[in-house]
């Protein structure tokens, strides 16, 4: 089966646009779908019991990423209270916290690896990379909260939208078409050690190549918060522009820094380096003029059923739009699970059978499109460009998704 059509979960997902005043769910009627049909017809293996799928989720909840995994993480439970595989079988989450610790993820998967069937979610290019071995021994599919190209790498994998590198590079595209930046101008970058960080390093190197900009280097650690030594040497080079694959906390201080010693210039992220929290803290105005994010999502104008299916399932929750790629990835999955299902084979090689059917997948806009998963090269060419502001999740689409001048040459 080719999976380039939408599942039944997104055509009600769109749908539900039209009848959100009604509290339609997202749920697929029992008339559609599957097709694979009666459990007693379907092999199974591990992580399947009787009309139960159990899918495992290596998410953050408490260390740097905290905001952006309980999004996510609480995305994926909602998305599976209100959807079936084939119609049939439900699917229970076991949810782990890994505070962005690698030998903790390591250690949490080695504790539920023999009851699941997939990983739905996996937080972090550290833990992502720590645990690649035991993913591609074990025949795991996984969907990370994380865009590392090296994790292009792992079978069965599924990045969910494009690489860091050419999701920088996408910003840097709107940044030049805006006159915001231009050809020989000097760019600031800080960047965590390890894949995420190197990643997006690597888009700005291979920018700068093309445009003749001049990188300065600055590599920290995830744990280091306060950027004024970093902001201060990019002020005394006269930087033209700061760009970040950082966490949250980072970008804060980045933004806190440099609004304090004038440094007047535009700032650049990659997708993770902002949650909507910020806007509770003192950079908030500097924020809201100055950082552009590249994005696997767009904004909630574009899903106000989500945003009220989400608070209503969590009142207190403050929105971020982790929260769209967290319902994208689910859907992803969702559309693995039934080709398995409608294939009539559930064991873990038939669902990687099905995850290395895809191309094009469609998932009725929640992340950009998706040309398939092939080793080494970014699943997706596409980013919107988001800035922060005073709305829910926290930001809205400065440009819808598109394709810029470099992707496609670092796509690979």
């Amino acid at each position: 089966m080719r999976l380039s059509k939408r599942s039944t979960g997104v055509t009600m997902l769109a749908a539900s646009v039209v009848l959100a005043a009604t509290g339609c769910s997202t749920k697929a009627p029992e008339s559609s779908g599957g097709g694979g049909g009666d459990a007693a017809d379907v092999q199974t293996d591990i992580g399947v019991e009787g009309e139960t799928i159990r899918l495992g989720v290596l998410t953050d909840l408490t260390g740097v990423f905290a905001a952006l995994g309980k999004d996510i993480t609480q995305a994926n439970e909602l998305f599976w209270e209100d959807n079936q595989v084939c119609d049939t079988y439900d699917v229970e989450l076991d949810v782990q916290d890994t505070g962005y610790v690698p030998q903790q993820g390591v250690q949490l998967y080695s504790g539920m690896k023999d009851s699941i069937l997939a990983m739905q979610q996996t937080i972090g290019s550290p833990i992502n990379t720590a645990l690649a071995p035991e993913y591609e021994s074990d025949q795991i599919v996984n969907f990370p909260s994380a865009w590392s190209k090296t994790l292009t790498e792992i079978p069965g994998t599924g990045v969910v939208g494009a690489t860091y590198d050419v999701e920088i590079a996408n910003g840097y595209d709107y940044l030049f078409e805006e006159g915001l930046l231009a050809e020989g101008d000097t760019v600031g970058h800080i960047y965590f050690e390890g894949e995420y960080g190197a990643n997006g390093l690597a888009g700005t190197r291979a920018v700068a190549e093309e445009m003749g900009l001049e990188v300065i280097e600055a590599q920290i650690k995830a744990t280091d918060q306060d950027m004024s030594a970093q902001v201060t040497q990019f002020a005394a080079a006269g930087v033209d522009l700061i760009a970040l694959t950082v966490a949250p906390g980072q970008t804060a201080s980045v933004a806190t820094v440099a609004e304090a010693q004038g440094l007047d210039v535009p700032i650049l992220g990659s997708n993770p380096v902002f949650a909507p929290g910020l806007l509770q803290g003192p950079a908030a105005n500097w924020l809201k003029t100055h950082l552009y994010v590249a994005s696997p999502v767009s904004s909630f104008d574009a899903h106000p059923e989500l945003l009220e299916q989400y608070k209503e399932a969590y009142p207190e929750a403050t929105v971020s739009l982790g929260v769209v790629v967290g319902f994208g990835m689910s859907e992803i999955m969702k559309q693995v699970l039934d080709a398995a299902c409608e294939n009539g084979d559930l064991t873990r090689q038939g669902v990687v059978d099905a995850f290395n059917e895809l191309e094009e997948v469609d998932t009725g806009g929640l992340v950009v499109p998706i040309r398939g998963f092939e080793t080494g090269q970014s699943p997706s060419l596409e980013s919107f460009v988001l800035q922060p502001a005073d709305v829910e999740g926290g930001a809205t689409v400065l440009a819808e998704a598109f394709e810029g001048q470099f992707a496609e040459k670092i796509a690979g």
